[in-house]
């Protein structure tokens, strides 16, 4: 079984001041466009167009079945999000892009990101196996969904939030799943 190495550069826009964390990629016949969730079927974005414009098909090409990605990428930069994920290479236990059958091989350095944007103040994991990755590596607890706790990082104090999974796989309707996002921003 091999190991696959992230697809994506991390998205470090200057200025940032939140830093989103995945688990890691779906296989690259599952996206909609190169960026950060890009399948189709993942709502984050959705929710990211529900919260912020009132319209979960603000980021949305529907005729198509993809994301806008330079409009994604605009309002990123414009609004200091900025992305990765917290394992840079991971091994596939099964052919699908389900995180519970995802080993992580090489876990993010994550203070080198930081470095890179140093208005950071909010880490954000969005699913389980980057949670369970964050409070490993960095000995904390695991926050409830939805909710944050206190980290440091590298010297740096950091908002720790535990988003629900924006996989449809993840049994709760979008909009409950937005309301969990809108108390972070």
């Amino acid at each position: 079984m091999s190991t696959e190495k992230h697809p994506f550069e991390p998205f470090l826009p200057e200025g940032a001041h939140i830093l989103f964390l995945g688990s890691f990629p779906p296989q690259p016949h599952r996206w909609c466009m190169p960026f950060y969730y890009p399948n189709w079927i993942n709502d984050f974005w959705r929710i990211l167009g529900l919260i912020h414009f009132g319209d979960k098909n603000h980021f949305c090409i529907p005729a198509e079945k993809r994301f806008d990605e330079a409009l994604i990428r605009q309002f990123c930069a414009d609004n200091g999000l900025a992305f990765y994920d917290t394992a840079s290479e991971v091994k596939r236990l099964k052919d699908n892009a389900s995180d519970a059958f995802l080993e992580v091989v090489t876990p993010t350095n994550i203070p080198a990101l930081l470095k890179q944007i140093p208005q950071c103040q909010t880490l954000v994991t969005t699913g389980q196996k980057a949670t369970e990755v964050i409070a490993s590596t960095y000995d904390c607890p695991v926050p409830p969904v939805g909710g944050s706790i206190g980290l440091t990082i590298a010297d740096r104090p950091l908002r720790f939030w535990r988003m629900p999974s924006t996989s449809r796989a993840y049994p709760l309707p979008l909009e409950k799943k937005a309301e969990a996002y809108r108390q972070l921003f």
